[in-house]
């Protein structure tokens, strides 16, 4: 009876007793969520009650284990199991309070700073990304490591390990080259402020915005709501745009191709109009000017400025739409026409010259008849 109820009270007391702690530990956590406003800690803290309660649990039947006296045949591979499952739930409960800090460290920093400069909350945004993946990795391979040595075949391989690890590490090193130079890379773009998250880039012809950035790739979310995936290193070895850099204040240009005859001076007073009536616009600056003309055509150039790229993208579709309507209703004498006229024969061919189908030009003029 005894060898049935000690195991019994061993396994059931251990895991009453982490219930009761976790159970007590998310409470004093919710209080203090509750009690303070200003901080996301406690809160983020209570993401790591599993982890934690399965240390608990691992360290109270790892240390009552041997008293337990429960499969005494498998007691090796028993305690081996629960020396695993410890190392895990310790990693894992590591992993989240190290999350938990550096999320309320940035969150901080950004209520301070959200406002005065948006472009340096981006910035830190993507270092702190980078960072909490960094540690969440180191983390990780400790952690393995530490499973590792639980077994006596690798420790006593760790001489032969330690002699060889510069071969293997060359070996590594070579086959790894890839991954560890995106790895780079992305900790150039972390603290060396290429991209941040929430830039707007284009690459490769595609204009979007960055959605995500690990160790090694990064992702870029275009206009359409597509996903474009590519290697960090793409970002340290090739130019791309990047719209937010410094301040994102763009100036755009809407292009018009018009009848000689357009009115310039009226068109200016559209497009301030036009800008005073659409919230896009910032305000700063706006002009039309004539910057070609062609036999056939005046090539007119509106200039716009706004706060970004997509404001931006909104003031030039707004414009080129008012304006063509205002001309084609008030002015379509300006839009663009195929201007036509009599052909001037060479002298001595009767003042008339045939076209190549064989119908006289003025005949094709408008279906007029020869005169």
């Amino acid at each position: 009876m005894e060898n049935l109820l000690r195991p019994l009270i061993v396994v059931g007391g251990s895991v009453v007793l982490t219930l009761a702690l976790g159970w007590a530990a998310d409470l004093l956590l919710r209080k203090a969520d509750e009690r303070h406003h200003e901080t996301p800690l406690w809160g983020l803290l209570r993401r790591g009650r599993i982890p934690f309660q399965l240390v608990l649990c691992a360290a109270l039947l790892r240390g009552a284990y041997d008293e337990a006296q429960l499969l005494a045949d498998h007691r090796v591979a028993v305690g081996r199991t629960l020396t695993l499952v410890l190392i895990g739930a310790a990693a894992w409960l590591v992993i989240r309070i190290a999350a938990a800090v550096v999320e309320t460290s940035f969150t901080r920093y950004a209520h301070a700073r959200a406002h005065r400069d948006p472009a340096r909350v981006r910035r830190v945004r993507t270092q702190v990304t980078l960072i909490r993946r960094v540690v969440s990795a180191i983390v990780g391979v400790v952690a393995v490591a530490a499973m590792l040595l639980t077994f006596p075949t690798f420790r006593a391989a760790g001489a032969s390990l330690l002699a060889s690890a510069g071969i293997l590490g060359v070996v590594a090193g070579v086959a790894a080259q890839s991954t560890l130079g995106n790895m780079f890379a992305g900790l150039q773009i972390a603290f060396g402020d290429m991209v941040r998250i929430g830039d707007t880039v284009v690459v490769e012809g595609e204009w979007g915005t960055v959605e995500e950035i690990t160790l090694t790739f990064l992702t870029v979310r275009t206009w359409d709501e597509r996903r474009i995936t590519m290697p960090v290193s793409y970002f340290t070895s090739k130019p791309f745009e990047n719209w937010s850099r410094g301040t994102p204040q763009m100036t755009g240009i809407v292009y018009w191709h018009l009848d000689h005859t357009a009115p310039l001076d009226a068109m200016r007073d559209k497009l301030r109009d036009i800008l005073r009536e659409c919230p896009a616009w910032d305000g700063r600056a706006y002009g039309l000017d004539v910057t070609d003309t062609t036999p056939s055509t005046l090539q007119v150039r509106g200039l716009v400025t706004a706060k970004d790229a997509d404001d931006l993208w909104t003031i030039r579709v707004t414009v080129r739409e008012r304006m063509i309507r205002w001309l084609a209703e008030e002015h379509p004498y300006a839009l663009p026409r195929v201007n036509t006229a009599d052909a001037v024969p060479p002298p001595g061919h009767g003042g008339r010259r045939p076209s190549p189908d064989g119908v006289p030009a003025q005949r094709r003029y408008h279906g007029r008849p020869e005169r």
